[in-house]
């Protein structure tokens, strides 16, 4: 499995991947594997946020719980989904968000690969889930490994700013030097949230915060993705 996560992630989390619980997470996912469950996202996207977003590149942190748990939508990318799959109800309230917030045109997709190349690092605090069973894997062993991303993040970079929507994702700002980087906070995007998501500013704020460093905006804009 690690040899699907890139360079100088591998690099900077080495010693995390010889403690004895990520031995124990990959022992589960080939076990579960081998009695005939399905696991999202295949392994090859796991570690996808990785891949795309290089440790010395992140900018900003989104963070999200759970992989999607419905066949196809999975991808590695906290939020996204693939071209051709329908958006998720809590990503069509992002994008109303970005409408309001920045100059964004509502994309037919929900692939946010363009923000993870960008410097966006969308992470999932669980990596894996079960097909059809939603937190499945929450009590598998990723959120230690996924705290010590965070706090490595922490501890070896500056400016980053973190966006933490919701009371799950608010609680990890105790792993975050505010001293070092910028942590905004919201309701989470999804319905069962009401509309309180809406007038965060959290895209203009992210930006504003970045361009004060003179680090380049994020161009937030999907749609050059649409016809891919």
């Amino acid at each position: 499995m690690k040899a699907h996560i890139e360079k100088s992630w591998r690099e900077a989390l080495k010693e995390e991947f010889d403690k004895p619980y990520f031995e124990e997470v990959v022992r589960y996912l080939k076990k579960e594997k081998a009695s005939g469950k399905v696991i999202f996202p295949p392994g090859s996207l796991i570690f996808n946020a990785f891949k795309r977003t290089p440790f010395k590149d992140v900018k900003v942190v989104i963070l999200g719980q759970d992989p999607y748990h419905r066949v196809g939508q999975a991808m590695g990318l906290s939020f996204s989904v693939p071209v051709g799959v329908r958006v998720p109800p809590s990503l069509k309230n992002i994008y109303k968000e970005l409408q309001r917030d920045v100059d964004f045109e509502i994309p037919n997709h929900g692939d946010l690969t363009s923000w993870a190349d960008q410097g966006v690092f969308l992470l999932n605090a669980f990596l894996t889930v079960e097909q059809g069973r939603a937190a499945s894997h929450q009590k598998i062993g990723w959120a230690k490994f996924t705290d010590a991303v965070i706090k490595k993040l922490s501890d070896d970079r500056e400016g980053i700013v973190f966006l933490l929507w919701g009371r799950f994702a608010q609680a990890k700002a105790e792993l975050i030097d505010e001293k070092k980087h910028y942590v905004l906070t919201a309701f989470h995007p999804s319905p069962l949230a009401g509309n309180r998501f809406q007038g965060c500013g959290h895209f203009s704020k992210t930006n504003e915060l970045l361009s004060k460093q003179g680090r380049k905006p994020i161009n937030w804009n999907l749609t050059e993705q649409s016809n891919n």
